[in-house]
């Protein structure tokens, strides 16, 4: 099941990321070689180069074999389906809310962390660069997602800071992510915000076995049903983005009972996740459901607590939403010099999107330059030692574990 090295591809997976994949995925009691080819084709899938019902086929019988279930995402209306045991159809909505009876998987396995992915996981491979987009809203309903001034960025950690203290995530765990970087291709300090980027076509949810995984169908937020999540980690591998951890041992901070860490499903999709489960940036789904009251509805506490007016939530595919409204005005504000400078386009502000030709329809625009692939992290001007933020969570449960199984042995 091997994946060709082939440049030519957009998603390019040579012996370093197979090896950190592996790593990721040990201290599981799950089949490692099978979540990174998971991955592979996952977002091969997205790209374009695999289709929907073959990575089904290719991989179901294995997968029910490993979790006892298939439930891994599939578009709806793809022509074929995969059989159950029970001779059902296999298709599993992308949107599918069908999980009110399935806490009884997080019991199939021991959970226990959390990583920070670096600017290197969002560089990777030259042919995986992403090209110039369209920031341009359309009709297709709902759209939530971010516009990221990358310009107006300094670094302060505000958000990231703002971010852990209302969802109480453990140390190191960080949803949102600022990197300093070096370019040679720009000049000054340059900052790239990392966030979940709640993907049109989630490689991450088509690799989730048990369906914890799964996009909202009214808004497009990519959440995870913690009372689901069995902590494969396979999602974490899947993302070319580092968005996902695993949260190593319990929270600093569990709070499954509070007001805004269940949908209007009454589902556990926010907050700190619990031991074992996978965790990310959620975009408050409870925020956006008004549960929290009508003045959070359209915004995302990183939005509220960035001072640089860096950050903007809302609807993408609304023209007057204020991600839209924002470029207008930022193009407006920085108009293009063309008396001396006839060859230039229309305005000097560009946008992206991360990787956007690898399929994946980041919800998440930047407005700025994207980092070359020389680009290097550096330190910011802010440490994260200093908000507390580096994780030693990982090792401390490892070591426990260890000890622990080393006493039972010489008991």
């Amino acid at each position: 099941m091997t994946h060709p090295n082939d440049e030519s591809t957009p998603v390019p997976f040579d012996d370093e990321w197979e090896e950190r994949a592996a790593e990721q995925l040990a201290e599981t009691e799950f089949d490692t070689e099978l979540g990174v080819e998971l991955a592979k084709d996952a977002q091969r899938v997205v790209a374009g180069e695999l289709s929907e019902p073959e990575f089904h086929e290719k991989y179901h019988d294995t997968v029910r074999e490993e979790f006892d279930v298939d439930e891994r995402a599939i578009e709806t209306g793809v022509s074929e389906a995969i059989d159950t045991d029970e001779g059902e159809a296999g298709i599993v909505s992308r949107a599918s809310n069908a999980f009110d009876d399935e806490a009884s998987r997080r019991e199939v396995v021991k959970k226990g962390g959390a990583v920070a992915m670096g600017l290197s996981m969002l560089l990777g491979d030259s042919d995986a660069a992403s090209a110039a987009v369209s920031d341009e809203p359309n009709d297709d309903g709902t759209r939530l997602g971010m516009v990221i001034n990358l310009n107006n960025c300094d670094g302060c950690l505000e958000c990231v800071e703002a971010c852990k203290r209302l969802h109480g995530t453990s140390r190191g765990a960080h949803w949102i992510y600022v990197m300093a970087y070096a370019d040679p291709d720009q000049a000054d300090e340059n900052f790239f915000v990392r966030t979940c980027m709640h993907c049109g076509d989630a490689p991450c949810e088509k690799v989730c076995p048990v369906g914890a995984r799964h996009t909202r169908e009214k808004d497009g937020l990519v959440l995870t049903d913690y009372d689901i999540c069995i902590g494969c980690r396979y999602c974490m591998v899947s993302c070319p983005y580092g968005a996902n951890y695993f949260q190593w041992g319990d929270p600093d901070t569990p709070r499954e009972n509070e007001g805004f860490t269940h949908d209007e499903r009454e589902m556990w999709v926010d907050g700190p996740p619990p031991n074992g489960a996978m965790g990310k940036c959620t975009f408050e789904p409870a925020w956006q459901d008004g549960q929290a009251g009508e003045k959070l509805v359209g915004t995302t506490m990183c939005e509220m607590a960035c001072q640089r007016d860096a950050i903007h939530f809302g609807d993408l595919n609304d023209p007057e939403s204020d991600p839209n409204q924002h470029i207008r005005e930022y193009r407006e504000a920085h108009p293009n010099d063309r008396s001396k400078f006839d060859d230039r386009t229309e305005n000097t502000v560009s946008t992206f999107r991360a990787m956007e030709d690898r399929g994946t329809d980041p919800g998440v625009i930047f407005i700025g330059n994207e980092p070359s692939e020389d680009a290097r992290q550096v330190e910011g001007p802010v440490s994260y030692e200093e908000f507390g933020l580096i994780d030693d969570r990982k090792s401390e449960v490892l070591d426990a574990k260890e000890e622990a199984n080393n006493g039972g042995e010489q008991a």
